[in-house]
């Protein structure tokens, strides 16, 4: 009778796991024309492979511009198949890279950032047979996916989280989109931030290194950043403290507020003029006609 009860109980768990995964399986629409290459294997660790969506525009346009999108969910949650908002860029043109990335269940700091870079590096290497421009990749993420966004753009050349990856001299982005991400992992009041840090948590040296706020400098990339001035998860302030730097250093950005706003959660309309604003970002710096 027990086993019969516990074999019962492991059933329903695993039929609740199942159905939780499927629930967050989006399908991702496009025009037509376009074309998938699905779980796409951009780097390996060890046991674990790094993967991403691709989203093509029809070769015969010539090379296109890319967007990189990165998932949030505080270093330990979320996938790549939650994410599906692409329309806005399918229809100027853009090519989509939906990636994954190690949580801290898998790896701790700075795990996901050597990821991003890697995702960065496969797409400028693998870019002429992807019919991409290499000259005109754009990085986006929100809230963690908007750290990993900024840190994959903001490193630049500096190479300290290449190794997974190396063989690329210039490694480059033309823009980066900030939603509500952590510019400070050290000012980041929340348990997640601990887990991400691990053992390196106390230590200020790695903490900065892994942080974008420090690693601004003058010829880093236009930044378009979006919070909320009512965000419970990531302070509005770790935003206005980036806003801060990059105008210091005078870098090329845009900062839009969103009075009430919480935690990527906006009304509709404010949604739609945050898209268009985003686009329009994208237009001004020559990235899409």
């Amino acid at each position: 009778m027990k086993k019969l009860i516990i074999s019962c109980l492991l059933i329903v768990s695993a039929s609740f796991t199942q159905a939780q995964e499927t629930a967050e399986v989006k399908k991702v629409t496009y025009p037509t024309g376009f074309s998938e290459q699905l779980n796409v294997v951009y780097a390996k660790v060890g046991d674990w492979e790094g993967k991403m969506d691709l989203y093509l525009p029809p070769a015969d346009k010539g090379p296109t511009p890319i967007v990189i999108n990165i998932h949030g969910g505080g270093f330990n949650k979320g996938n790549k198949e939650s994410q599906t908002g692409f329309n806005s860029f399918f229809k100027n043109g853009y090519a989509v890279a939906n990636i994954a990335y190690r949580l801290v269940q898998v790896a701790p700091a700075p795990a996901a950032v050597e990821d991003t870079r890697c995702a960065l590096i496969y797409l400028i290497k693998n870019a002429k047979a992807l019919n991409i421009d290499p000259n005109r990749i754009v990085i986006m993420g929100g809230s963690a996916g908007g750290h990993l966004a900024l840190m994959g753009g903001l490193l630049g050349n500096d190479t300290k989280f290449d190794g997974n990856c190396p063989g690329v001299k210039d490694v480059k982005v033309a823009a980066i989109i900030d939603k509500y991400g952590i510019t400070h992992v050290g000012n980041w009041p929340s348990s997640s931030a601990k887990k991400w840090l691990g053992d390196k948590a106390n230590d200020q040296a790695f903490v900065q290194s892994v942080s974008p706020l420090y690693q601004v400098k003058k010829n880093s990339p236009p930044v378009f950043i979006v919070h909320g001035d009512a965000d419970p998860v990531v302070p509005y302030q770790q935003s206005v403290d980036l806003k801060k730097r990059l105008d210091e250093l005078g870098v090329k950005n845009k900062f839009i507020t969103v009075e009430g706003g919480e935690h990527g959660k906006f009304p509709a309309e404010k949604n739609s003029e945050v898209n268009k604003a985003i686009i329009d970002f994208l237009k001004e710096l020559g990235i899409h006609k």
